[in-house]
């Protein structure tokens, strides 16, 4: 019997970077919320874990074996092993949490099969900063490092979203160590629309001066009849949020083919 689970894109309607902290991480306040598409993996029992990565990103791992669903696939209870499919179709260091994503997915179906242990949360955030949001996949506040999380209340659910990546990979450390260490503010309180309105992403700026085109794909999704438009996490994609899916599908008509795409909604 198989299982299959997808890893719903992680995006960032607010990012507030406040400090750098004295081991080195940074003191975020950030708004979670996730689409309702994403990479697709099917696990099916075996006597050993086994991993197999396809999919038009797959090249983007350096070592498959080696990544955050072996990991995750080790650090929790699923019998004696799995054969997992990893269909990676969410562009590599794209600011969309892949691998986060990849992580939850693999909590979600360790949960169905044999339940999640006490300590999952703990188990999550040592894999990385934004998994334990991932494995649930609902919009929520992240603090500290992003993995204390609080619920927000969400009124964006089903709203049509626009993904856009210019195919330049970002890595995150370069963009956090550009950061210029100015805090602008504490993230707003409110629900999902006030927040993402009256957020920002102080990453944006490090980010734009790695990889210019960020810019040009800020642009004409700004012109493209969105309420909001905003760079996700470190980058390099970038989102546009509309009032229907018609306006979302007629914006995507336009964007240059070169452009790697998602049309999707909130969940």
């Amino acid at each position: 019997m198989s299982l299959r689970e997808t890893a719903y894109a992680k995006i960032n309607l607010a990012l507030h970077v406040r400090r750098r902290r004295d081991d080195g991480y940074h003191e975020l306040e950030t708004l979670f919320a996730f689409v309702d598409a994403g990479d697709e993996l099917v696990a099916r029992p075996a006597l050993q874990d086994r991993l197999h990565v396809m999919g038009e990103f797959a090249d983007g791992l350096d070592n498959p074996f080696d990544n955050i669903v072996a990991k995750a696939l080790s650090a929790l209870p699923h019998g004696d092993g799995w054969d997992v499919t990893l269909d990676k179709r969410l562009p590599v260091a794209a600011g969309l949490g892949g691998g986060s994503a990849d992580a939850g997915a693999v909590f979600r179906l360790a949960r169905r099969a044999h339940g999640l242990p006490d300590d999952w949360h703990a188990r999550a955030a040592k894999l990385g900063a934004d998994v334990p949001a991932c494995v649930e996949s609902v919009a929520c506040i992240g603090r500290g490092t992003g993995t204390e999380l609080e619920p927000v209340a969400n009124d964006l659910a089903g709203t049509a979203v626009l993904l856009v990546n210019p195919r330049i990979p970002l890595s995150t450390g370069p963009v956090f160590k550009g950061w210029d260490g100015v805090d602008r503010g504490p993230m707003p309180e409110g629900d999902l629309r006030t927040i993402a309105l009256a957020g920002r992403n102080d990453l944006e700026a490090p980010a734009l001066a790695l990889v210019p085109q960020i810019g040009d794909v800020l642009g004409v999704l700004a012109r493209s009849g969105a309420w909001l438009v905003r760079m996700s996490g470190s980058g390099a994609t970038c989102f546009a949020l509309y009032d229907n899916a018609e306006q979302r599908d007629l914006a995507h008509s336009t964007l240059p083919p070169a452009w790697w795409t998602l049309c999707g909604s909130l969940r």
